[in-house]
C-alpha cells in the first residue's frame, strides 16, 4: 500500500484530467471513481488513478483553489533502462503541451541533456528529465516542493522536519546554491531529494519572483491504520486551526495534508450508496477524522 498519495483538486475536471493522464503515461490506469453527493461543493467526483507506478487521487469540488508550480512532479526517463527514453520523453512532452504552457523549454541544461518544465492544460506541472541511473534507484514520478517568496530558504528545514515525523525516512541527495547566483541565496537548496515511508520526494528553494505559493489544490493524503496514528500526524503537522476540516490540515510551511483512515478507502469503494452517503455526511462534520464514528456511520449505528 502507498502510504502518502498526492491529491489534486479541480473545479469540474477530475475525471477528464485523469483520463488524459492515463492516455499520456505508460502503465497507467484509473482504479476507482466514486461520486460524493450533497457536499458543500455539490456532487463531487472522486477519482483514484495510477501513473507509471505513482498513485494519485483527485476530486472535482469547485473553483476554490488554483493549481500552480509550487508542487510539481518530476518524471524520470532513464536511458540506462530504456533505449527509447529520449523519444518517449519527447512524446510525453508533446502530449502535455496540448493546451499547456512551457515554464522551462525542453532543452539541454547543465544537470540534464534533456529537460523541460511544463504546465498542462489542467494546471498540473511536470518536470520531464532524461536521466542515467547512478547510485540508488529513484521512481519514475517524484513529487517536488518549491519554496518561494517568504518561504524561500526553508526547503532544508522542511525536509528535516518531515524526516523527523515519518517512518522509513532518509535523506537522499542535496545540493546548495553557491555564491554569485542571486537572487538565489548562497546555501539555500538548489535541489534535494528525500524518502518518507519508502517514497521519494524532492524539494528546492527559488529566489526568483513567483506569483504563487503552496495551497490546497495539491495536498498529500497520509493513510493511517489506527486512530493513534491519525492523532500522531495531526498533532505533529497541524498549525493552522482554520484550515482543519474533513481530515485536512496545513503545516508550518503552508503545505496541505489529509490525514485519513486507510479503511475509509474500503468504505468508499465497497459500500452501498446509502453507506457512502452516511460516511460522507459523518466526515463532513469532522475536523480530525474519528475512525469509530466513521465505522458507526458506515454500519448505520
Amino acid at each position: 500500500m502507498t502510504k502518502i498519495v498526492p491529491h489534486l483538486w479541480y473545479d469540474k475536471e477530475a475525471k477528464e484530467a485523469a483520463e488524459f493522464y492515463v492516455s499520456v503515461f505508460p502503465e497507467s490506469e484509473i482504479t476507482d471513481i466514486t461520486t460524493l453527493y450533497d457536499t458543500p461543493s455539490g456532487d463531487c467526483d472522486q477519482v483514484s488513478f495510477t501513473l507509471w507506478g505513482q498513485e494519485f487521487m483527485s476530486i472535482s469540488a469547485g473553483p476554490f483553489f488554483t493549481l500552480n508550480p509550487s508542487i510539481s512532479f518530476f518524471v524520470h526517463f532513464d536511458k540506462s533502462k530504456d533505449g527509447n527514453a529520449d523519444k518517449r520523453l519527447v512524446e510525453v512532452w508533446d502530449r502535455l503541451s496540448e493546451g499547456g504552457q512551457a515554464l522551462m523549454p525542453l532543452n539541454q541544461y547543465p544537470f540534464s541533456e534533456k529537460y523541460g518544465w511544463i504546465q498542462d492544460k489542467y494546471g498540473v506541472t511536470w518536470q520531464l528529465m532524461l536521466t542515467n541511473s547512478e547510485g540508488e534507484e529513484r521512481p519514475t514520478i517524484v513529487p517536488s516542493f518549491l519554496f518561494v517568496g517568504d518561504r524561500c530558504g526553508k526547503a532544508e528545514e522542511a525536509v528535516n522536519f518531515y524526516l523527523s515525523i515519518f517512518n522509513n525516512a532518509k535523506m537522499g541527495n542535496i545540493a546548495h546554491y553557491p555564491a554569485g547566483m542571486e537572487p538565489d541565496k548562497e546555501g539555500s537548496v538548489m535541489f534535494s531529494d528525500f524518502m518518507l515511508e519508502d517514497q521519494w520526494f524532492a524539494a528546492m528553494d527559488s529566489g526568483q519572483p513567483h506569483g504563487f505559493d503552496f495551497n490546497e489544490a495539491i495536498s498529500f493524503m497520509v493513510k493511517c491504520d489506527s486512530q493513534e496514528e491519525i492523532d500522531k500526524y495531526w498533532d505533529e503537522l497541524s498549525v493552522v486551526p482554520e484550515a482543519e476540516q474533513c481530515g485536512w490540515l496545513k503545516d508550518q510551511f503552508g503545505v496541505s495534508w489529509q490525514i485519513v483512515p486507510t479503511e475509509m478507502d474500503e468504505m468508499m469503494r465497497n459500500g452501498t450508496s446509502e453507506q457512502i452517503d452516511r460516511v460522507t455526511k459523518a466526515f463532513l462534520g469532522m475536523k480530525k477524522f474519528n475512525i469509530a464514528a466513521l465505522r458507526q456511520a458506515y454500519n448505520g449505528e
